[in-house]
Order: C-alpha cells, then structure tokens, then sequence
C-alpha cells in the first residue's frame, strides 16, 4: 500500500521538529557551550537553562544505569517505527500531524541518548510559576502531538473504510 498524503505531511513534520531539535540542541550545548544549570536570559519568562535529562520527558522515570539508557533508545526508535507505519495510511490529518510530531520529538531524544547517553533539556519557564520541567524542541513535539492525537480521537466522524485505523 502506497504512502497517503496525510502520511507524507506526517513524516514531513517529523523531519522539521528532529531538525530543529537536533539544531536547537547542537547551538546550546556546541556554540554556545552554556555549562550545565548555567542559565541565559531570553525573555520573560523564558530563559535557557541547560541540563542533562537521563529520564524520559520532563525527566519522568530516571534512568541511570547504560542498559536503561539504551533500553530506552530502542524503546523511542520502536515506538517511531510504529507510529511511522500508522502514519503510513493515515486518512485524518490531525492525527497526521499529531503522528509526525511525536515520531520527530521521539527520534529527536534517542538521538541525544545514543550520543550523549542523556537528553539535552533547556527550555525554562519555570518563572511562570506553574511549570517546573525544563525542556526541549523534541519534548514540545511529543506532548503537541500526543494532546493532538487525544483531539482526534475524541471526534465522532470515522473514515468509511477504515484507513488510517491503528488496527
């Protein structure tokens, strides 16, 4: 069966949100060489605060020991690799975009793992008050796309032929 043109514009998404996370990643930790839990201030309230994540997003479930590290690289490429079938015939685009979102973000932070052998977090809001993770490009891609995919499957219409269906 032949790629759908929603499953295109999912692995098209996929590729945008692992390129910006992987340049996002490249220019905090090689160009600006920001130390770790150094802190720069962008904007209120966002700032850049460095960290290694050696969990799982927003530091969930730690994972010190290298057979979790690759565990988990093998989890996150597993994971892509069937989110990326399910894309493959996707007939509605919000789970579309949803799929590509979370495969990207999912690559994104094996990527990290495999290099690293931890997650590359920066992203703080943490003055906001409400929000105390620091975060990254492939975080934000994998909570966007799973509260997308949530939406879409919350919606009455269902496609006639079962297209796009994960079963």
């Amino acid at each position: 069966m032949s790629v759908t043109r929603n499953g295109w514009t999912a692995y098209a998404i996929a590729a945008v949100v692992l390129v910006l996370d992987q340049l996002s990643k490249f220019w905090i930790v090689d160009v600006l060489r920001l130390p770790e839990y150094a802190t720069v201030e962008v904007i209120w309230p966002l700032q850049f605060t460095r960290i290694w994540n050696q969990g799982i997003s927003f530091g969930l479930l730690q994972a010190g020991h290298n057979l979790a590290r690759w565990g988990l690289v093998v989890f996150s490429v597993i994971v892509a690799g069937l989110l990326a079938s399910w894309a493959r015939t996707q007939a509605r685009a919000l789970a579309a975009v949803g799929l590509g979102l979370v495969i990207g973000g999912a690559i994104g932070n094996a990527i990290d793992r495999a290099r690293y052998g931890a997650v590359v977090d920066f992203i703080d809001v943490q003055r906001l008050g409400f929000f105390p993770w620091i975060f990254n490009v492939a975080d934000s891609g994998i909570t966007i796309g799973v509260i997308l995919l949530l939406l879409d499957s919350l919606r009455r219409d269902r496609p006639a032929d079962g297209v796009g269906s994960p079963t």
